[in-house]
């Protein structure tokens, strides 16, 4: 496995952690918390099992597939954390660093996806 395959490896592993720890910070009270929040853990963790799929592809087909599976969990977790932020739930602060590494994520794997796809 490549340096880089195995740095986002980490990456990924890492913001999943990231999104735990944000999910069991929020208030239990807030049922809108709540919800927006178990999106953000559902949609945040599968962004790294996706991508240990997309690393033991089996073909060029199905590593493409299962990157554009990262791609898309990693935009929906951008979209809920918006949320929580947007509605008061969280202030953007306490959420500004994670929103920025997922925002990096999402370049990442757009531009994993975009070369896969072009074959470079």
């Amino acid at each position: 496995m490549s340096e880089q395959r195995r740095d986002l490896r980490v990456r990924t592993k890492a913001f999943s952690l990231r999104v735990i720890r944000m999910y069991s910070a929020l208030t239990k009270s807030d049922a809108v918390a709540q919800v927006l929040g178990r999106q953000v853990l559902r949609s945040g963790t599968s962004v790294g099992a996706n991508y240990r799929e997309a690393s033991r592809g089996r073909s060029k087909a199905e590593f493409i597939s299962k990157i554009g599976d990262c791609l898309k969990e990693i935009e929906e977790t951008e979209y809920w954390l918006e949320l929580l932020v947007e509605s008061g739930c969280v202030s953007a602060r306490k959420l500004a660093d994670l929103l920025d590494e997922t925002r990096q994520l999402i370049a990442i794997f757009t531009t994993i996806h975009k070369r896969s796809k072009d074959g470079s």
